[in-house]
């Protein structure tokens, strides 16, 4: 019997024995209180048994409300369970004349939220891990209409980067022979390039030069959190068509130079904003060079998100200007087709595309590109701009089939990641460099004039 199983059975056994010992409060039974009651005696419980019944019943009920009443207990949570300010207050006064460790302690019970203290009981019941992931895109989703419970889903945020640090998760690997339940969820999970049916998924995980790991947490031993899947090539691949086609040859792993990184996805929508991707590629980077010495270059091939969004923006201030130009050239999703307009727009679309990496920021100084963040972030370097890499709808709608190498040097990301968080600095090749427009056919550059010149144009 292995610990989790053991574990579980211990649950389930506290559970039964504490749904007999738990009392609900003047006689009543558990379905005649409200959640709300529910979660106050839960607050005051000693018991560790009836404790683990009265949270296993407030997330059974939970997972059975309706939108209309998960808000209503997100907004108990926000209202009935904050930090009371008086009481911070009296405890800083009492700190401040008596620095005392049990003062100190004091005052730091006070300015932790009471719920944060009912989530950490919640985690208690069987299960109660991954029903707190699911609370939370729960929360997420109301957030989206009561801006006010942002207060409430940073104590889920902090108590759940804590849960989920890299220190506990665990890391597999993903292949055909792993159980159909997972490999669903895989399927189901696939977020950059849609994994349409069984045998697509028998072509990403059963050859010799494919590879799939994932990161799961102990209290989650079925649920991928993150998993990333790795082609490994002779040279750094150009395009998801080249990647994905069934009729390209084996590689031997043996013989294999190059790891290509082509799709990270993200599984449950509850852990957003836990960071633990970075880990995950860095990990399966190294696991994978020690498994095979030829192995050189750790690279990606990334979608570009956010570059159409950027050149209908840049189109509305300029509607003469290269944006729209290029806007229009391939308003039609069959353009690539044509070999005079594919070869007309590649030096415009690639010059933007070199613009809007290097140049186009954010007011915190971070690319506008979210998949640019992430990796230049983890350390990596901008290597090459890669045209016409995915046709597919999703790529030409989204980056007119721009798609991106991010270059993971194992000895240099330490020192990429540093200059990146101090000073925004953006690591890119010299090719990708040469892409940038002169200063005439800059967006960023006509944009910053017409703010300076609101009448150049007429």
């Amino acid at each position: 019997m292995n610990r989790m199983s053991t574990l579980n059975d211990l649950l389930y056994s506290l559970l039964e024995r504490g749904a007999r010992l738990v009392d609900w409060g003047g006689g009543a039974k558990a379905d005649e209180r409200s959640v709300d009651e529910l979660c106050m005696t839960l607050l005051s419980s000693k018991g560790e048994a009836s404790g683990v019944a009265l949270a296993a019943e407030i997330l059974r009920r939970f997972d059975g409300f309706d939108a209309e009443a998960r808000l209503a207990f997100f907004e108990m949570l926000a209202r009935d369970l904050d930090v009371d300010p008086e009481a911070v207050a009296q405890a800083t006064d009492r700190y401040l004349q008596n620095p005392s460790p049990d003062a100190l302690s004091t005052l730091v019970t006070a300015a932790e939220p009471r719920r944060q203290q009912l989530l950490r009981r919640l985690n208690f019941a069987p299960g109660g891990t991954e029903a707190l992931v699911r609370m939370r895109a729960a929360l997420l989703s109301a957030l989206k209409e009561k801006d006010d419970l942002r207060r409430v889903d940073a104590d889920f945020q902090h108590l759940l980067e804590s849960w989920f640090n890299r220190g506990v998760l665990v890391l597999r690997p993903i292949d055909w022979s792993t159980s159909a339940h997972i490999l669903e969820k895989i399927i189901a999970y696939e977020a950059v390039h849609e994994i349409d049916s069984w045998d697509e998924l028998r072509r990403r995980l059963q050859p010799a030069d494919r590879r799939c790991f994932a990161f799961f947490h102990p209290a989650m031993p079925d649920e991928p959190l993150i998993f990333v899947e790795v082609a490994l090539t002779l040279e750094t691949a150009a395009s998801i068509q080249d990647v994905l086609t069934p009729s390209r040859d084996i590689v031997a792993p043996g013989d294999a130079t190059t790891a290509v990184f082509y799709s990270i996805s993200n599984c449950q929508a509850g852990l957003k904003g836990v960071s633990f991707g970075a880990f995950l590629i860095k990990q399966v980077a190294q696991d994978l060079a020690r498994a095979l010495p030829k192995l050189t270059t750790f690279v990606t091939l990334s979608p570009v998100p956010g570059l159409n969004r950027w050149l209908r923006g840049a189109a509305k201030t300029d509607p003469d200007g290269p944006a729209s130009q290029a806007l229009a050239m391939t308003a039609d999703l069959n353009w690539p087709r044509s070999t005079e307009t594919a070869e007309t727009a590649k030096p415009l679309i690639q010059g933007l595309a070199a613009e809007y990496f290097l140049e186009a920021k954010r007011p915190d100084g971070q690319p506008l590109d979210p998949v640019a963040r992430f990796h230049l972030g983890n350390g990596a370097s901008l290597a090459r701009i890669n045209w016409l890499a995915d046709v597919s709808a999703k790529g030409l709608a989204q980056s007119c089939g721009v798609m991106v190498n991010y270059l993971y040097e194992l000895e240099q990301v330490e020192a990429h990641h540093e200059d990146y968080a101090e000073s925004r600095m953006v690591h890119s090749s010299r090719s990708v460099r040469a892409l940038l427009p002169p200063p005439e056919r800059s967006v960023l550059k006509i944009k910053t004039t017409e703010r300076q010149n609101p009448e150049a144009k007429t």
